[in-house]
């Protein structure tokens, strides 16, 4: 038995509000959106700019809450631009002896990148059953 990679939380096409080359580094979100998507501050992520194409990995991190901050910061500043449209995901490592049922949120923000609307993918990763709920 090993371990396999699969889908814990996504954001699916927020906007980007800020690209700040001269921060540090990591994207910071509305902690909004991090608590829908099942994020954790500092957690690594994939970005996929959905309007450029660019796809990138950081970390989150929180920013004001209910501000509807999607900042790009560092070096990803120039691979995404304020007005795109992003998707962001995490994954996680999971035993394949202790494979079972598993939720995954999916998170489609509005144009403010307030939560408009939360979906579930849910499987069992023992059997592969999947099926998507909506809430």
């Amino acid at each position: 038995m090993g371990v396999r990679k699969f889908l814990i939380g996504k954001l699916h096409r927020a906007t980007v509000t800020e690209a700040d080359v001269d921060y540090m580094g990591s994207i910071t979100l509305d902690p909004l959106l991090i608590e829908a998507a099942g994020f954790r501050p500092l957690e690594e992520v994939d970005i996929w700019d959905v309007t450029n194409g660019a796809r990138f990995s950081t970390y989150c991190l929180p920013g004001k809450r209910g501000g509807g901050d999607v900042r790009i910061n560092g070096a990803a500043a120039h691979l995404a631009h304020v007005g795109d449209k992003i998707i962001v995901a995490a994954y996680g490592w999971f035993d394949e002896g202790h494979f079972g049922p598993h939720k995954a949120p999916v998170v489609i923000p509005d144009d403010q990148n307030r939560v408009s609307r939360v979906m579930r993918y849910e499987t069992n990763l023992a059997t592969g059953a999947f099926e998507v709920v909506e809430e």
